[in-house]
C-alpha cells in the first residue's frame, strides 16, 4: 500500500487489521456485517437493544471485549431508539439505514486503501505539495489529513459501532471517539438536548443513507513552534507584540438577542453569509464534550457538521502554540437553543461552493482558551498565550501573506533566545510551553535570506494550498462562557491576533453581553484614530498590570474611556472623524 509509513502511525487505532500493508475485516466481522446489510429479516436487530447486542458481538469479533464499554451504553441505545423514537422512525432506522451502514462499513478496508493511494498521488503529482495521508498528527507536527467525505461517514460508522480500539488513546492525548458514552449519558442523567444531540447523529446518518456526499474535508495542525525555524512563523514575544507597527483591521459588531436565538437558528456563527474563518470555541481536546454531556458553542457545531468528529480519531490535544483548522465539513442539521435548550429542527441544505479539491469552502478554526483564569488572565504570559493562540489559528499559512510576515516582521525566530529556545530565555515556570518541535517537522533558521525562507516555505508545499488574503474572521465570546474569560479582554486579543495575521476584517458576535454593550462605539473610536496592534496590546497590558495591583475594577472598553461624559464625547469625535 502507498504511504505506509502514515498508516502504521494510526493503525493501532483503527479497527481493521492489516497484513503485508493490506487491510481487512476479520472474517468473523464480515459474515456478521453482511447478515447486518441483508436487513432485520436475517439479522434480526430492530430494537436498540438488539441493536447493541449486534454491537457487543462485532467488538468480541475485534477482540475488544476487554475494553469494556460504559455500562449503561447499552441502555442508551435501547433509550433512545426505543422510547424516544417514533415506532414509524424507528423501524425505517432498521430496515434501511442500519442495513446501510453495515454495507458501508464492508467498504472501509478498501476505501482506506483508495485514500491512501489518492494522498500519494496527489503528493507524487505535486498537486496538493504535501504528505495528506490518513495518520496521527501529533503535537508539533504540523500537518494536513485529507479525506473524503465517504471515508468519514465510514469512520464515524465506526464510531456508531463503538469498533475503535481504546487502548493507548488516553496516554496519547486523544479524545474518545467512540459513540458509547454518548448513549450512555443519555442514560444516566436524561436530558432533552442530549437526546436533540443525538438526533442530529441520526439524521446524519439517514442523509449519507440517501445520498453519500463526494467531497473531501481537510484537517490541519498548525504550529508556531518556540525556536528559530527558516521555514515558519516562530512563537512571538511579548516585545515583538508591543513594537508591532500593524494597523488593526476593521471590526464588525453583529448584536443579537438571545432570546430570539431560543426560538430560531439564524444568528449564529456559522450563519453568516459571507465566506470566513469561523471560530471553534474549542476544548484543548478537540470536539469537547460533543460526545459525552457538552452541549455549547463547540460541541453543538461537531452536532450539526457530524464531520468535524473524524478530526477526534487522529488529533490529540492542542498545545499552548497550536490550533487546528478544518475546510470542508458539511451542515446537515438545523437547531434551535444553546445549551439546556439545544433543539434539533429538522434538516439542512448545505449550498455552499466547493473550492478546486472538493472541500465546502467552510473554514472552520478550533482555539482552546485558559479554562478558569480568573485573576491569572491578566498575568503578562497569560496574555501573551491568549494571543499568540488567536494568532497561530487566524494566520493563513498558505498564502503571500505568510511570506510578507516572514519577510517585513522578522518573525521567523525573532526575538527568541538561541540557547534555550524560550522567548526572552524565560523558564517554563515563565510562560506556558510545550516541546520544542523535532528538526524534522521544519527546517532550522541558520541566517537565510528572506529569498531563502520563501523557498523553504514553496518546498513545504505552501504555495499549493488555496490562499486566503480576503478570508475575515468570524468570532464571539471566546473562553468566556464555562471558561470563564473576561469578554472585553478577548475581544481585543481576537482582534489583535486577526489583525496581525493580515486578516481584512473579524466580524464579532456578542450574544448580548451586557459588558460589551459599547464594543461597536470602541472599536470604530480605536480604529478612526489608526491604532495599530502595538498601542492596543500595550493598553491591554497597561490594563492588566492595574487590575492585578487592584488599581481598577472596571472592565476594559470602561478604563479606556472610562466615563459615560467620555463615551459621549467620543461618539461625537467619531462622528466628526473624515
Amino acid at each position: 500500500m502507498e504511504d505506509w509509513e502514515d498508516l502504521k502511525s494510526i493503525l493501532s487505532f483503527l479497527p481493521a487489521i492489516s497484513r503485508s500493508s493490506t487491510l481487512f475485516w476479520p472474517s468473523s466481522v464480515v459474515e456478521a456485517l453482511k447478515i447486518i446489510s441483508d436487513g432485520p429479516h436475517r439479522s434480526l436487530i430492530s430494537s436498540g437493544e438488539t441493536l447493541f447486542d449486534a454491537i457487543s458481538s462485532l467488538r468480541r469479533s475485534l477482540s475488544l471485549s476487554s475494553e469494556t464499554l460504559v455500562l449503561s451504553a447499552s441502555d442508551g441505545y435501547s433509550l433512545f431508539f426505543d422510547r424516544l423514537t417514533s415506532p414509524q422512525d424507528s423501524m425505517r432506522w432498521f430496515e434501511e439505514v442500519v442495513p446501510a451502514m453495515a454495507n458501508l462499513l464492508l467498504r472501509l478496508p478498501s476505501l482506506l486503501e483508495s485514500h491512501y493511494r489518492r494522498a500519494h498521488e496527489l503528493l507524487r503529482k505535486g498537486e496538493f505539495g504535501i504528505h495528506t495521508g490518513l495518520r496521527l498528527l501529533n503535537s508539533q507536527q504540523p500537518g494536513i489529513v485529507l479525506l473524503s467525505q465517504e471515508l468519514i461517514g465510514a469512520l464515524l460508522t465506526c464510531s456508531f459501532f463503538c469498533l475503535f480500539p481504546d487502548t493507548n488513546r488516553d496516554a496519547n492525548h486523544l479524545p474518545t471517539i467512540n459513540f458509547g458514552d454518548l448513549f450512555a449519558s443519555l442514560y444516566d442523567c436524561y436530558r432533552e438536548n442530549q437526546e436533540h444531540k443525538i438526533k442530529c447523529i441520526i439524521h446524519y446518518f439517514e442523509r449519507i443513507y440517501v445520498s453519500m456526499p463526494k467531497g473531501y474535508v481537510s484537517f490541519e495542525r498548525k504550529v508556531l513552534p518556540y525556536g528559530q525555524y527558516l521555514s515558519c512563523i516562530s512563537y512571538p514575544d511579548a516585545e515583538f507584540w508591543s513594537k508591532s507597527a500593524t494597523l488593526l483591521c476593521p471590526f464588525e459588531v453583529v448584536q443579537i438577542n438571545y432570546c430570539f436565538l431560543l426560538v430560531h437558528s439564524r444568528g449564529f456563527i456559522e450563519d453568516q453569509t459571507r465566506e470566513a474563518l469561523e471560530v471553534d470555541f474549542a476544548n484543548k481536546y478537540l470536539g469537547g464534550g460533543a460526545l459525552r454531556y457538552g452541549c455549547v458553542q463547540e460541541e453543538i457545531r461537531f452536532m450539526i457538521s457530524p464531520e468535524l468528529i473524524a478530526g477526534m480519531l487522529f488529533l490529540p490535544a492542542m498545545a499552548d502554540n497550536e490550533a487546528i483548522e478544518i475546510v470542508g465539513a458539511e451542515r446537515f442539521s438545523s437547531y434551535t437553543g444553546y445549551a439546556s435548550s439545544f433543539r434539533f429542527s429538522g434538516d439542512y441544505m448545505d449550498t455552499g461552493n466547493v473550492d478546486i479539491y472538493g472541500r465546502r469552502k467552510t473554514r472552520i478554526v478550533a482555539i482552546d482558551a485558559l479554562c478558569n483564569p480568573r485573576i491569572r488572565q491578566y498575568r503578562p504570559k497569560c496574555l501573551l498565550r491568549e494571543i499568540n493562540k488567536a494568532f497561530c489559528g487566524f494566520l493563513d499559512q498558505s498564502g503571500h501573506q505568510y511570506k510578507l510576515l516572514l519577510k517585513d516582521n522578522g518573525l521567523h525566530g525573532a526575538h527568541f533566545d538561541q540557547e534555550d529556545k524560550r522567548p526572552n530565555g524565560k523558564s517554563s515556570d515563565d510562560i506556558l510551553l510545550v516541546d520544542e518541535p523535532s528538526s524534522s517537522s521544519v527546517e532550522r533558521n541558520e541566517g537565510g535570506s528572506a529569498n531563502e525562507v520563501f523557498k523553504n516555505a514553496e518546498k513545504n508545499g505552501y504555495q499549493h494550498l488555496d490562499h486566503q488574503d480576503e478570508i475575515g474572521i468570524a468570532t464571539g465570546n471566546w473562553g468566556c462562557g464555562a471558561f470563564g474569560g473576561d469578554p472585553e479582554l478577548k475581544a481585543m486579543t481576537q482582534w489583535l491576533g486577526a489583525s496581525q495575521a493580515s486578516r481584512p476584517s473579524i466580524s464579532y458576535y456578542t450574544f448580548g453581553i451586557e459588558a460589551l454593550q459599547h464594543l461597536d462605539q470602541v472599536t470604530q473610536w480605536i480604529l478612526s484614530h489608526e491604532w495599530t496592534v502595538g498601542d492596543l496590546w500595550n493598553m491591554l497590558v497597561e490594563y492588566s498590570s492595574q487590575v492585578l495591583n487592584g488599581e481598577t475594577t472596571l472592565g476594559f472598553l470602561t478604563w479606556l474611556l472610562p466615563s459615560t461624559h467620555n463615551a459621549e464625547a467620543m461618539m461625537v469625535d467619531l462622528t466628526n472623524t473624515p
